[in-house]
């Protein structure tokens, strides 16, 4: 069948089509009912299955003759360390510690939040979650104290596993600061801390709430699977939410395994026998799917990388780790990929390396820009692949799916909706737009399997915040157009969400903290484009009358906070104090249209300003800090 026929079935016909997905995965019970739409939005698939995400991952390959095949490879360049563990020996590793947790009270449905930097470790905890049913809501290891605090209150999670430190280029992340101060900020209270000592940075810990990874194994027993109905939660995902509270994407067991392993062949063209690499963090939904999940799922061999695309040491790592492992597709953010181009334009560390091996590259997390891909292409000479899909779907609503049919490319588009995904843009009438005509991105539901079925304790604010502004579709909070070949082009965000190098981050969440700070009266944070990470945050802040510190103190004083608060991921390196914020006349700040100025962008004068002259004001203060030349 070629693509059209494949998505024009699963269109017409889910059940059918998601009923013969269904049978490439291990079911304990095969399900009989594929989808159930009695409740909307609350879709269910596979409702009466019975299956398990570690017995796809690991055991079933196992039983099928691979147990001596390479599962994961670990290449460390910030410490020089490598490894490689088969299916067998990472069921081992995982089936130990499964067995740990379970000395611990940790049964099924429990919750074990993970804090962890780029080691095999996490990827052992995160299948050990799911070997013995536990919920597991992985943090990255990037995010403050009062991040990781408000995941521990929300999950009410039973055990912390985490580190003594996480290695970037020139420094070392200490863990133990930030723990601390997650525990003294989080109201749930936690039964146990079990920390990785890393080598040469082992930290004293604090009996008897803290034990060692080594220690905690002391005792374990090699553990079974649990058998999971389909609809259990295999995970929750913390995303930034546009007030305070982060929300908890849901993942259900059956759904996941079944689409994620789909995807691999067809998406990425990726078979069992082939070596894949997503370079990312298993703290995003890019880690979670394709360093972890999809590919183990698949039986292929994954690889995990505790580096940087520039630095570590320099910027040709990303081709001597293709090269060294034979990697035939790599799956990564255009932010690396314009780190590359800025420190070696020309290449000159490409023509070191034996790439024969490299197929393809996919670009996913921000929009990637036509030249950034015309120069991935011109240096890879491989077809280089912009793709979008959300934390809240798990795997790609559009893409060029390359092993199903390769589609040619156009440049600035995410390619077509990928099978299980009718994409549609509404205008602001609520009609359905034309060709080419802007509008709000959605999706008919109900959504493909691995998708999220609501959020974590929150029914009412999933129904709220993603299925109720369009009756019978999701919002995805994406605008942009469909054009007459049904190329798909993402063009902005309608929420207050930002994406910094790949990262979800809300203004919201950001201009919380601004606020607590004692001078500021009042603030507005933006994305603003940038070459290397696609947006940046800046800050805008008013000052409480009778101020008299330096307005550079003051910015120095809020950047610190925002660091401190939500962790330097937010990149936020610039707060300008302005003498006021360009309001409506009902006093709404006019963020879309600083945000333009300051990307230099066409505009509009808003017909409700309160005083045009503010946008000017604005205008030379955004001269004065570079922003504008």
């Amino acid at each position: 069948m070629n693509f059209k026929e494949i998505y024009d079935k699963s269109i017409e016909k889910p059940d059918e089509f998601w009923r013969e997905v269904a049978d490439d995965i291990f079911w304990f019970k095969k399900p009989t009912k594929i989808l159930n739409k009695a409740n909307p939005p609350f879709y269910k698939w596979y409702e009466d299955g019975v299956t398990n995400t570690c017995y796809n991952a690991l055991d079933l390959h196992i039983q099928n003759g691979l147990g001596d095949k390479t599962a994961l490879i670990y290449d460390s360049p910030i410490t020089g360390n490598k490894s490689k563990f088969t299916f067998k020996e990472l069921k081992n590793k995982v089936s130990k510690f499964a067995g740990a947790l379970k000395n611990h009270g940790i049964v099924k449905g429990d919750r074990v939040v993970i804090y962890m930097p780029m080691v095999p470790e996490a990827v052992i905890a995160m299948l050990a979650c799911g070997r013995i049913g536990a919920i597991h809501s992985v943090v990255f290891g990037g995010f403050a104290s009062n991040e990781l605090a408000s995941r521990i209150d929300d999950s009410k999670a039973k055990i912390l596993v985490t580190a003594s430190c996480g290695f970037e280029p020139g420094r070392t992340v200490e863990y133990r600061p930030l723990v601390d101060g997650a525990l003294k900020l989080a109201k749930h209270k936690l039964d146990k801390v079990i920390f990785y000592q890393r080598k040469d940075y082992e930290i004293k810990l604090n009996a008897p709430l803290e034990i060692s990874w080594d220690e905690s194994l002391q005792n374990a027993k090699d553990t079974d699977c649990e058998e999971m109905n389909s609809n259990d939660y295999a995970y929750i995902l913390y995303t930034s939410g546009t007030t305070g509270v982060p929300k908890g994407i849901v993942r259900d067991i059956g759904g996941h395994i079944v689409a994620l392993k789909w995807t691999m062949k067809n998406i990425y063209n990726i078979d069992q026998e082939d070596v894949w690499w997503s370079a990312s963090d298993i703290g995003w939904i890019v880690g979670h799917s394709y360093i972890v999940y999809a590919p183990l799922f698949k039986g292929c061999t994954t690889l995990l990388f505790e580096g940087k695309p520039v630095g570590t040491p320099d910027a040709g790592v990303f081709w001597r780790v293709i090269s060294d492992y034979k990697i035939k597709s790599l799956f990564t953010a255009p932010t690396a990929f314009r780190a590359i181009k800025k420190e070696d334009p020309d290449g000159k560390f490409f023509s070191k390396y034996d790439l024969s091996s490299f197929k393809s590259l996919f670009l996913a997390g921000e929009r990637a820009d036509p030249d950034t891909i015309k120069w991935a292409e011109n240096l890879l000479k491989v077809p280089v692949i912009d793709h979008w899909w959300q934390t809240e779907t798990s795997w790609a609503i559009s893409s060029n799916c390359t092993g199903i049919e390769m589609m040619k490319t156009k440049y600035g588009s995410a390619c077509k909706a990928v099978p299980g995904y009718d994409v549609r843009i509404i205008k602001q009438d609520q009609t359905i737009a034309k060709s080419n005509e802007m509008g709000d991105i959605v999706v008919k539901l109900p959504l493909p399997p691995g998708t999220f079925p609501t959020l974590w304790n929150a029914d009412q604010r999933y129904k709220e915040n993603y299925m109720s502004n369009y009756e019978g579709y999701y919002q995805t909070y994406d605008a942009g157009h469909i054009d007459e070949d049904g190329y798909i082009w993402i063009m902005s965000r309608t929420d207050d969400i930002i994406n910094v190098a790949g990262h979800r981050l809300s203004t919201g969440a950001i201009e919380e903290v601004l606020s607590e700070h004692k001078s500021v009266a009042e603030c507005a944070v933006i994305g603003i484009a940038d070459k290397l990470k696609g947006q940046l945050p800046i800050g805008l802040l008013t000052l409480k009358a009778g101020v008299n510190q330096d307005n550079r103190i003051i910015s120095k004083e809020c950047i610190k906070m925002v660091r401190d608060k939500i962790g330097p991921v937010a990149a936020f390196k610039l707060a300008i104090v302005v003498k006021r914020l360009p309001k409506t006349r009902s006093g709404k700040i006019l963020r879309g249209t600083v945000r333009k100025i300051a990307d230099k962008e066409e505009y509009k004068m808003p017909a409700t300003i309160d005083d045009p002259k503010i946008l000017d004001e604005i205008k030379e203060e955004l001269i004065k800090n570079n922003i504008l030349k």
